[in-house]
């Protein structure tokens, strides 16, 4: 059963009263400035913050009223909300372009929210993978090397940097680029007996993945033998017989279904490597904060909806602010990877350019979105965030309790980040030069965790993914598939040849390839 089909009779979201209201509202808004707003409503801040199980959402300092966020909610209803996500919990084919489901809430459920025969195949899954994490932890390996590429990569990588700590007993180590460097820091200084390899793949034949499997299991085998491979390999695989072929034993390979989507896999063996990092209790906490999150987007009202909220915001911004880009600003550096991880999560999954019905998007359903931990940022790219063109919202994140015993470090590093916030909102006041004027006027979120645990990430990831769910519903794009990924990829296979053989390329990459053919020696 797919749900699309009511797609075909609605407006684009542009024609729809509530777009009218919106643009109406963004007009009487741009006479005004933020501190002007905090000067005439003292209360805006406790109005416009939102709190839900350790996370707290303050929007106050985004350039929105209460009329803009009922409008906004009220362009969620024209959009079909309700009915999308109502279809998305309840398995049917939300990703039509591919035919399927996209049920990675499942894999954080007990079957109260999704239908019991996803729940009851997670639920399988995951003891196998878990288990097996336990078994790693126990049984003297000391490195793990994860090789996968976009999914099975950033998000375990993400997860893993903000909740191992080093006196955990085993390191884990992250394998992306093809480029050989990156497999060859990650062995550096390993010892092949105590090392174990997880291969990261649905199908098994992702091309940057297996060339870094090969790669790594003649090395394995250089220093162990051939017949070492069976005890230092596992796959995260839906394709086991091509795990076979390669020397992975059956009872090394664990699955996933083609119900989750590479950038919504975490939750599933794909995030077996934080599993051994953190352990099953830790993983399991984490999968309770996601839960959490997705009961709390079913059932709360848009307006007090997290996920919504953040989602018509940035929606807001984009399309009525002009400000297409956003800053992921986490001041925690566990969080380091975050900004790349919601870059893929969001560019992704909507960076699309025609609905489900095929026809052209009327509305940006995406951010540009980049980033770094503060306050190394503050010293990068803020200064072109207060005072250059303002293209740019930003998106402060930051945790109350430290993650380290060092005096006096934490409280510098929230001040800093409330300085940032406060100075983008209001500004300069009087300066001697106009080279020191920053505008101000200039929006964001401030979101705070109250410890950064497995179960606190939990709920700040499941925040974000049905934060870009619910802006593809409202740009009426299909958020589960990436077509534009593999152009290039199908693109590689023939270069790749005329790389090797000096002939057979065409015209837009003729004189790159001669001059890397004269370079190459």
């Amino acid at each position: 059963m797919t749900n699309n089909a009511h797609m075909d009779a609605m407006p684009p979201i542009t024609e729809t009263d509530a777009w009218a209201e919106l643009a109406a509202l963004s007009e009487q808004l741009r006479q005004t400035d933020l501190r002007a707003m905090f000067a005439s409503d003292p209360g805006r801040g406790g109005a416009l913050s939102f709190e839900f199980d350790g996370l707290w959402l303050d929007l106050s300092r985004q350039k929105i009223t209460g009329e803009v966020i009922r409008s906004l909610a009220g362009l969620a209803e024209a959009a079909g909300l309700a009915a999308r996500r109502r279809a998305l919990f309840a398995g049917e084919t939300v990703n039509v372009t591919e035919g399927r489901a996209a049920m990675h809430p499942a894999l954080r459920d007990n079957g109260s929210l999704t239908p019991a025969a996803f729940a009851d195949t997670a639920w399988q899954q995951r003891e196998r993978f878990l288990a097996f994490a336990e078994e790693v932890r126990s049984n003297g390996f000391k490195d793990v090397v994860n090789i996968g590429i976009g999914g099975s990569h950033v998000g375990p990588m993400t997860a893993t940097t903000a909740l191992a700590r080093s006196d955990a007993g085993i390191r884990v180590h992250y394998v992306a680029n093809v480029d050989g460097v990156d497999l060859t820091d990650a062995l550096t200084g390993l010892d092949a007996s105590r090392t174990l390899f997880l291969v990261a793949s649905k199908t098994f034949t992702t091309a940057e993945t297996m060339a870094n499997a090969r790669s790594a299991r003649a090395w394995l085998a250089a220093a162990l033998g051939e017949g070492a491979v069976g005890d230092h390999f596992a796959a995260l695989s839906a394709a086991p017989d091509r795990a076979a072929e390669f020397g992975i034993r059956g009872d090394r390979v664990f699955p996933f279904e083609d119900w989750v989507g590479g950038r919504f896999s975490l939750w599933s063996a794909v995030g077996t490597s934080t599993a051994i990092a953190i352990g099953r209790e830790g993983f399991e906490d984490m999968l309770r904060g996601a839960h959490t999150v997705d009961r709390h987007f079913t059932e709360a009202p848009a307006d007090a909806n997290l996920p919504v909220l953040l989602a018509l915001v940035d929606f807001w911004n984009r399309n009525f602010l002009g400000l297409p880009v956003r800053a992921v600003l986490p001041y925690d550096e566990r969080l380091r990877h975050l900004p790349a991880y919601l870059q893929q999560l969001e560019m992704e999954s909507n960076g699309k350019g025609v609905t489900l019905s095929g026809d052209p998007v009327a509305a940006s359903p995406a951010a540009v979105v980049f980033g770094m931990t503060g306050t190394n940022g503050q010293h990068a790219f803020h200064q072109m965030l207060h005072q250059g063109a303002p293209l740019a919202a930003a998106e402060f994140i930051g945790v109350a309790q430290p993650g380290h015993a060092l005096a006096g470090h934490h409280e510098i590093l929230l001040a800093n980040m409330l300085a940032q916030a406060e100075a983008l909102a209001v500004g300069t006041k009087k300066v001697s030069t106009p080279h020191q004027h920053c505008p101000g006027d200039r929006p964001s979120s401030v979101i705070l965790l109250r410890r950064l645990d497995p179960f606190h990430l939990g709920v700040l990831l499941a925040l974000y993914e049905h934060k870009v769910f619910v802006e593809g519903v409202l740009t009426g794009v299909n958020s589960f598939d990436q077509y534009g990924v593999e152009l290039g990829k199908t693109l590689a296979g023939p270069l790749l040849g005329a790389i090797e053989t000096g002939a057979g390329a065409g015209p837009v990459s003729a004189a790159a390839l001669k001059r890397l053919g004269d370079w190459s020696t």
